[in-house]
């Protein structure tokens, strides 16, 4: 078992553990939308997510002239949140359902992208040729930007200032959480992929850039949706316990 395996066992153990923790913590009353919607919304969330993950992951290897089949976070996270948003719809449920998997997710990326890091060049997620001191050799002799560390630190960052936020039952947050988390990884995913060797598909935009441009707008509407529909309302998770 390569390095990149034993850290996505780590990262997905974690995941379950903060999942668990946070949802006893503050978070039940939040997820029992969840368990309301059924089997269906698990099933739209894991199609999604392998769709979009694959679809995007490999859609840039090949945009970047390396043959292969690949796998994306941000892609993985913008087809779960089609497919849920398509299923919601069906359903006829509103509001935001996904600040349950925020502390996941945010760990997820903490420790997986110390995986993609330690893996090297092969697992095609490295920055580009830097001259700035701390630049890390993959392997090759050259100095490149250690991006998947940037993007660690990052949500690593989000994943704390949401802990804080939870602590205080803060009620913007309890409504808005999962797209606050949504706009965060996507404005610094953003950021990183100037740093990245991928092929541009858009002036100097690549495809990952675009996902982004998208996450971030769904994030910032439906915050102002939601907080729009659910004003004067109780948050989930408002109760005290």
């Amino acid at each position: 078992m390569n390095v990149h395996a034993w850290f996505d066992i780590a990262a997905a153990t974690a995941a379950a553990v903060m999942t668990v923790g946070c949802f006893f913590w503050r978070l039940r009353d939040a997820a029992t939308r969840i368990d309301q919607a059924g089997f269906g919304y698990a099933c739209a969330l894991v199609i999604g997510a392998v769709l979009g993950g694959y679809a995007a992951g490999t859609a840039n290897l090949w945009l970047s002239s390396e043959a292969g089949v690949a796998r994306s976070i941000v892609g993985a996270l913008a087809g779960a949140i089609v497919a849920i948003e398509i299923f919601k719809r069906a359903r006829g449920i509103t509001g935001s359902t996904g600040i349950i998997f925020v502390p996941a997710f945010c760990t997820t990326v903490m420790i997986g992208r110390w995986g993609c890091f330690l893996s090297g060049l092969t697992d095609h997620t490295h920055g580009a040729l830097t001259a700035v001191p701390w630049g890390h050799d993959f392997g090759d002799g050259v100095p490149r930007h250690p991006v998947q560390i940037y993007e660690s630190a990052a949500m690593a960052a989000f994943l704390v200032s949401a802990l804080v936020m939870l602590a205080r039952r803060d009620p913007f947050f309890l409504r808005n959480g999962f797209y606050l988390m949504v706009l965060w990884y996507a404005a610094q995913r953003f950021c990183w992929e100037f740093l990245k060797p991928y092929a541009p598909v858009l002036g100097p935009l690549n495809l990952f850039h675009l996902v982004c441009l998208g996450l971030m707008g769904y994030a910032v509407w439906m915050m102002r949706s939601n907080d729009g529909s659910v004003r004067g309302c109780p948050c989930p998770g408002s109760r005290r316990s």
